[in-house]
């Protein structure tokens, strides 16, 4: 049999000689069209190219190539960071949208337990589950990690509710920290346990002269805590929002702001009696302020069409009367079996997706797609994904913590 010819082969020198005369176009090439060019790349091989050789090098550090990057990204379908919070022992992990097959293990911080308050530009604030008063920044992909300082303590702390942002006309990155406590001169136990915690509010700015934490006094709102991550806040145009807890004087939930410039707590008006008890978290839809509200057999969306009007909430989708439980193997769209539903409540929005389908996550184990104009699931990741985890929308960037 006549064997077939494999053509000439590639030696070492020649694939050095090749690669050296591409990083020589890439250096001919004007400053700001070569940081055109690797803004397009994603955030792994950004990290990767510093490596390369000097000239490179510069470019990854160069502020303008973070910023155009992080402005491409923000046009895509965000990637999302998996928080698996073992005991004694939290990992993360990352996956983006346009390759769902692939999970990526991320290294973690020095630290044994936290949780996500938020992400922000490609920063992730974490807040230490053992240690109540320690705080940190980190981005996940640069290894990039700051501690910030620690923050007035109480000794009757019952609870603590956090939110991280950016505000786009100060430029400034925020901490807010919320402690409910128990004051100790309460009169007698019965007289602490009737009438609601007392509040303080403190903020951190970071990248300033300043970075301690501030007092802004007391709040009157009773705000869901930062036990649950995902119920925390969300990030709206410079402004935290978050969902008040029900209590006995206070039985539907509201939605507060609070804003990063001015630093003011503020009501956000929301259509009568849509909150009440089940309204259970918050979203960013196509750059809408979105509210979540959950059934045991279905899911409505309701959106803010113009930020602070009343009249502009509109129940704008409706997640199928069930989840999807069992999948055809052989088909790429889940298929409904009517008599074993499953419970809407245990599902959560995370975002809404370039090609119009909303992304769920489902009993904190699997992510799903719904496509909404037929009302078709299907399944995001099909293995790799770790046994139990929350997730968290981020968009990798090369963001420095100053």
């Amino acid at each position: 049999m006549e064997k077939l010819c494999a053509g000439p082969r590639v030696t070492k020198e020649a694939r050095s000689k090749k690669m050296h005369q591409e990083l020589s176009n890439m250096d001919s090439l004007p400053r700001e069209i070569a940081l055109d060019i690797l803004s397009r790349l994603p955030i792994t091989s950004l990290i990767q190219i510093k490596w390369v050789c000097r000239s490179w090098r510069s470019l990854a550090q160069d502020p303008l190539l973070a910023t155009m990057h992080l402005s491409r990204m923000n046009d895509n379908d965000p990637g999302l960071i998996l928080h698996c919070d073992l005991p004694l022992q939290n990992h993360l992990y990352s996956l983006h949208l346009s390759a769902p097959d692939i999970v990526t293990r991320l290294r973690e911080p020095m630290i044994s337990e936290f949780a996500i308050v938020g992400s922000c530009n490609g920063l992730l604030c974490l807040w230490h589950s053992l240690y109540k008063d320690k705080c940190y920044i980190y981005n996940p992909f640069t290894r990039d990690f700051k501690e910030l300082p620690r923050p007035e303590q109480f000794q009757t702390q019952t609870r603590v509710a956090m939110g991280f942002g950016f505000h786009p006309g100060t430029k400034e990155y925020k901490v807010v920290r919320i402690v409910y406590y128990r004051n100790e001169d309460e009169a007698s136990s019965f007289q602490v346990r009737r009438y609601l915690p007392e509040s303080n509010v403190q903020v951190l700015t970071l990248g300033s002269g300043r970075s301690t934490w501030r007092s802004k006094g007391k709040t009157c709102y009773q705000i869901l805590g930062s036990g649950r991550p995902y119920q925390s806040n969300v990030l709206l145009n410079g402004r935290l929002h978050w969902l008040t807890c029900r209590h006995r004087h206070q039985s539907l939930r509201l939605l507060v702001s609070f804003d990063l410039a001015d630093e003011q707590f503020q009501e956000v008006p929301n259509p009568d009696g849509m909150f009440g008890r089940r309204c259970s978290h918050l979203a960013i839809l196509r750059g809408y302020l979105s509210a979540i509200v959950q059934g045991f057999r279905r899911l409505s969306i309701w959106v803010m069409k113009e930020y602070g009007v009343k009249e502009s909430w509109v129940k704008e989708f409706n997640i199928g009367d069930h989840l999807p439980r069992h999948m055809d193997l052989n088909q790429e769209q889940f298929i409904y079996i009517p008599e074993y539903p499953i419970n809407c409540s245990q599902a959560r929005v995370l975002c809404l997706l370039k090609n119009g389908e909303i992304l769920l996550e489902y009993k904190r184990r699997s992510l799903f797609s719904c496509d909404l104009k037929s009302g078709a699931f299907k399944e995001l990741v099909g293995g790799g994904l770790p046994e139990s985890f929350s997730t968290i929308v981020h968009i990798g960037s090369l963001k420095l913590i100053n």
